[in-house]
């Protein structure tokens, strides 16, 4: 069961506070400067041979560690001694409340989450951050999506690449014994002609794909719709993301939506299985209000996903939650609330 996390108490380990405010600062859409410093600052106290932290914070030399600054170390000094750091009191008291009011049995149901991204594509943390958190925030299962190759800005993952991502996935997931599912997974690029942007035989080895537009998002109604209509009939796609592709706020300003048949694609989605996406980032809120409806009125499946570029972001399906109980979606047809097991049987093509 998803659910927020507890705020910390004093005493608390200094890596832990740091992670906090990291996780606290992203779930709001901070700076990513600001994020960096106390990840950097985690990551640099982890290194640590055992002892040194604590050596080096009775000389008062904990600032000379790379990637500590004066608020790192305040927050690492404090720790150290006995306290809540204060600026970590200061965010559970500003920040570590519920994202939004209402919806909030439905983001208890979910159970997962079908699109989240690493440093290995554009997020901003490693595949173990990510799990971690998401093992913390009571998820029960996550499924890696990083881009796939053609989105370059995005760092999107060749054949190469995945394959040695899917060995590390493969890994993390044996090391948990059970506890928690890592998917293998990828944020496929839905080209031109409908078709996808990795090879069938890789796609083939995943245990779930999402399928997003990136370009040409201005591409006419027809030619677009039939791109889109094509790629979630593909048997290898398992859910259609943020459809119509728009941005309504943000650091990256706003962009219009993109024009298609939304109930040609939708009844192709229905007739073949695929989800569609309810993508919780506040900047997309997609698909809006109306197609959301218009899915459910033709029998959709959903996912309420986070498109997490980072840990604290993976709270975010608060969002979706909330506009889905707003417009009737219930529990069942969103695959986000089911177990993993459920998961992976539906995602796999049928033979």
């Amino acid at each position: 069961m998803v659910a927020l996390v507890p705020p910390l108490s004093a005493p608390v380990e200094p890596g832990e506070a740091l992670r906090r405010i990291a996780f606290l600062l992203e779930r709001t859409r901070a700076g990513s400067y600001r994020v960096e410093a106390f990840r950097k600052a985690a990551a640099t106290i982890a290194a640590l041979p055992a002892g040194e932290l604590a050596t080096r914070h009775t000389a008062g030399s904990v600032q000379e560690l790379p990637g500590i600054g004066k608020a790192t170390a305040g927050v690492i000094s404090q720790a150290l001694d006995g306290e809540l750091p204060a600026y970590l009191a200061t965010l559970q008291d500003s920040a570590g409340a519920p994202l939004v009011e209402g919806g909030e049995e439905l983001y208890a149901a979910l159970r997962g989450d079908c699109h989240s991204h690493s440093n290995w594509s554009d997020g901003g943390s490693p595949i173990e951050e990510m799990v971690l958190t998401a093992v913390e925030t009571g998820h029960d299962w996550l499924v890696l999506t990083d881009h796939s190759p053609q989105l370059r800005v995005a760092n999107g993952l060749s054949v190469e690449r995945l394959t040695k991502q899917i060995a590390i996935v493969d890994a993390i997931t044996a090391s948990l014994s059970g506890t928690f599912t890592l998917f293998k997974g990828i944020e496929v690029d839905i080209l031109d002609d409908g078709s996808l942007d990795q090879t069938p035989a890789m796609l083939a080895k995943l245990d779930l794909v999402v399928a997003s537009v990136h370009s040409k998002l201005k591409m006419n109604r027809v030619p677009m719709t039939k791109r889109m209509a094509a790629a979630v009939r593909n048997p290898r796609v398992n859910v259609l993301g943020h459809c119509t592709g728009r941005l309504v706020t943000g650091s990256r300003g706003t962009r219009a939506q993109s024009e298609f048949d939304a109930r040609a694609v939708f009844e192709a989605c229905a007739e073949s299985g695929t989800a569609v996406e309810i993508n919780s980032r506040p900047e997309r809120c997609d698909p809006p209000d109306e197609l959301i409806l218009l899915a459910k009125d033709i029998g959709c499946l959903f996912s309420i996903d986070s498109d997490a570029h980072a840990p604290g972001q993976l709270d975010m399906k608060a969002y979706g939650a909330q506009r889905a109980e707003r417009l009737g979606i219930s529990a069942e047809r969103i695959i986000t609330t089911w177990s993993a097991d459920r998961l992976r049987d539906w995602a796999a093509p049928e033979p």
